[in-house]
């Protein structure tokens, strides 16, 4: 999944990997079509509840949290923590963010060096 990634998009690839129709999926869920194609074209003004993101997750194989989390939500069971920790939340993202970018940059520079370790050099 790459870091643009989008609730309806994931949701539409997973629905044609599985060979559903709007129609077929939206009755497994038990929502109306009509709204499952504004989820997947990304015009709704909130997304679903998480009772039904994991209906979703569920038929498409998909993971319930990583679709919780994209959509926006937080899912249940990390609300209580967040909330008894609530004070520490924004340092804890701070450096989340910096450690990720931190990261990505390790990456990349190992990337950058395996690529350099089969070009040969020539004598």
């Amino acid at each position: 999944m790459t870091s643009n990634q989008t609730l309806g998009n994931l949701i539409k690839i997973a629905r044609q990997a599985k060979n559903y129709s709007q129609k077929q999926l939206s009755q497994l869920v038990e929502i109306d079509f009509t709204y499952l194609s504004r989820i997947e074209n990304d015009r709704i003004n909130s997304p679903p509840k998480e009772k039904k993101l994991k209906v979703i997750a569920q038929h498409l194989d998909l993971n319930e949290e990583e679709l919780i989390f994209l959509s926006g939500r937080v899912p249940q069971n990390h609300k209580e923590f967040i909330k008894q920790h609530y004070k520490k939340m924004p340092i804890f993202f701070r450096r989340l963010r910096k450690n990720l970018e931190e990261l990505k940059k390790n990456i990349e520079r190992k990337q950058e060096l395996n690529i350099w370790s089969v070009v040969p050099v020539p004598d």
